[in-house]
């Protein structure tokens, strides 16, 4: 069958070039037959599968699963690979190279892991390789508890049953940053399909598990208790999911480890599958990811509710509010309590010094800035991903990291790991939730006196699905226009400063004045309202989305002005996005 006899076919030639390489013998029979099929019965998606290259973003590579440049297979993943391989070998020369490697619960996980090691172990670099699946932050402190140069975690976090990812971490357990993210690309596409060796060396090839578990678990207990007394333990009642994911491996044993034994687990999503049967989508940001957990807690009484998605990087919280309902904190929320939580425990034990500091993101609530800055701990903020917060600390080495977040339900606990950690931030939840209650509070509670002692601040996430080609420059087209049509005025209140960090240029409207921005270049707008009200808008680096953050904030006196102060936010939030014709 020739390609060049399809008919009614409209594709661009570029798009038929790739087509046509992988229908070489380079390329498998099942790839060959999978393209074929989609000659003739769905050009269009022959289309999405072949019309760019996988990209690195703020995730590492991340896509639908099935042939073709622009999709998760064996060969995207080996050419990813092969050109790693390449890079750590220019970058250490005569080392002896080694890597870590774990993977999730999605469907191919262990296939796509298996010959990525297999890729690594034919250039004669010496491979770790999870012999189950693993969370993502124990690929993180596997890599330096190893002594590796490199880590892959094969993931694609919360996203479909039909994606998936391969995260790349450096020596230093974080995600790849410039200038090594630039430069592996280069080599990458620098290379063809056929210079990929996949003979492995299984000599090369060693499995790991119980040993690394430990070593983790107990770096986990060492950062994230703080004396909590046990019968304040045994009081919590906790209900704990993984929503079908890899947390079950490490989170249960770690809350024995820490005497929490008042733990229910939701049955229904105890088990990892890559279907994620029981949920619309295995993310905890959505409300919807643990309404069966809230169910259970209501059924049982309980006080939290914690959920992890698939590769155990974001946990989503419930707890009880004044009147006793299971409510969910949003990100934000989250990680100020946990920052207020660390920072007065370190301030308890005598360890500020002046010399440390919090991480966060642009995206994330300007109330974590004050909260720092109450505690004389500086507070660094960097582009969206954990991967600049783990750069803080390679930045920063005259400065101890106490633990930071961003808006995304992502939290790190000290340094020992480079990434978010929903494992060892499910142990700090439980700390916080235990010694709350035994004060006879809550964590809605204390979440509250925040609000009265640094202001009100409530934010809000709007996030618009635009897949596929089309999608892409679709979201590409908004930002252009946000550009070249700037927003002056939203909801009657002036824009004062607008930062955009693709020109890495922040200019102040009122006075015309502007001044350089010193993060790496992104595709990101952020405006400040006279008011105190910053919005941003941002492209997802790993989910075909464009992404709309609003914050805003107001003062109150006591808690018993919270709910008239949430519900005020709540109406200026809404206004802004109609205004905005964002709904």
């Amino acid at each position: 069958m020739s390609f060049q006899n399809i008919k009614a076919m409209e594709i661009n030639k570029s798009i038929l070039d790739k087509v046509n390489i992988w229908l070489t013998p380079v390329f498998d029979s099942e790839t060959h037959t999978s393209i074929k099929d989609m000659m003739t019965s769905s050009p269009k998606e022959l289309e999405e599968c072949f019309y760019k290259n996988l990209e690195f973003g703020t995730g590492g590579i991340r896509g639908i699963m099935g042939p073709g440049t622009n999709r998760i297979n064996k060969y995207t993943l080996g050419k990813a690979t092969q050109g790693l391989s390449n890079y750590l070998k220019s970058c250490f020369p005569g080392a002896e190279l080694k890597v870590a490697i774990a993977y999730d619960c999605r469907h191919n996980s262990d296939i796509l892991a298996k010959v990525v090691a297999d890729v690594f172990s034919a250039n004669g670099i010496k491979v770790y390789l999870f012999s189950d699946l693993r969370p993502t932050p124990e690929l993180s402190f596997a890599v330096r508890h190893l002594g590796c140069q490199a880590g892959i975690v094969l993931t694609a976090s919360h996203n479909p049953p039909e994606y998936n990812g391969y995260k790349v971490y450096w020596q230093d357990g974080g995600q790849l940053v410039p200038p090594q993210d630039g430069e592996i690309i280069d080599v990458i596409e620098n290379l063809e399909y056929d210079q990929i060796n996949f003979k492995a060396n299984e000599n090369l090839i060693e499995y790991i598990d119980t040993e690394v578990d430990k070593a983790f678990l107990q770096a986990s207990l060492q950062n994230a208790t703080f004396g909590t007394s046990q019968e304040a333990k045994d009081s919590l009642k906790i209900v704990y999911t993984p929503l079908h994911g890899t947390s079950v491996k490490l989170i249960p044993d770690l809350l024995e480890d820490a005497g929490y034994n008042n733990v229910h687990i939701v049955g229904e999503q105890a088990k990892p599958d890559g279907n994620f049967p029981t949920v619309k989508s295995p993310n905890p940001e959505e409300p919807e990811a643990l309404s069966m957990a809230i169910d259970l807690a209501n059924s049982i009484d309980a006080d939290v509710v914690i959920g992890t998605d698939p590769d155990s990087d974001r946990l989503g919280v419930a707890v009880r509010n004044s009147e006793g309902i299971m409510t969910l904190l949003n990100g934000n929320q989250t990680m100020v309590l946990m920052t207020h939580f660390l920072l007065e425990q370190w301030k308890k034990d005598g360890k500020l010094t002046g010399k440390e500091f919090v991480g966060s993101t642009i995206v994330s609530t300007p109330m974590i800035m004050e909260v720092a800055t109450a505690y004389n701990v500086g507070c660094k903020v960097g582009l969206t991903g954990f991967k600049w917060i783990a750069k803080m600390i390679q930045d920063y080495p005259e400065l101890q990291f106490i633990g930071g977040g961003e808006e995304s339900f992502g939290y790190m606990v000290g340094d020992f790991v480079r990434d978010k950690d929903a494992v060892t931030s499910t142990l700090l939840l439980c700390e916080m939730a235990a010694q709350a209650k035994e004060n006879t509070s809550s964590l809605y509670q204390e979440l509250l006196k925040l609000y009265v002692e640094y202001g009100f601040y409530k934010e809000y996430l709007i996030s618009i699905t635009k897949k596929g080609m089309e999608g892409a420059q679709e979201i590409k087209q908004m930002m252009i226009g946000l550009r070249e049509n700037p927003l002056k005025e939203i909801n009657g209140e002036r824009v004062l400063m607008v930062e955009d960090y693709q020109s890495s240029i922040a200019k102040n409207l009122f006075t015309g004045e502007e001044e350089a921005l010193h993060l790496p270049k992104s595709d990101v707008l952020i405006y400040y309202l006279e008011d105190g009200t910053k919005i941003c808008a941002r492209p997802s680096g790993t989910e075909p989305k464009i992404k709309f953050y609003f914050s805003v904030n107001s003062r109150i006196d006591s808690v018993d002005d919270a709910p008239e102060a949430e519900a005020q936010l709540d109406r200026k939030i809404k206004n802004i996005i109609e205004k905005m014709n964002l709904i």
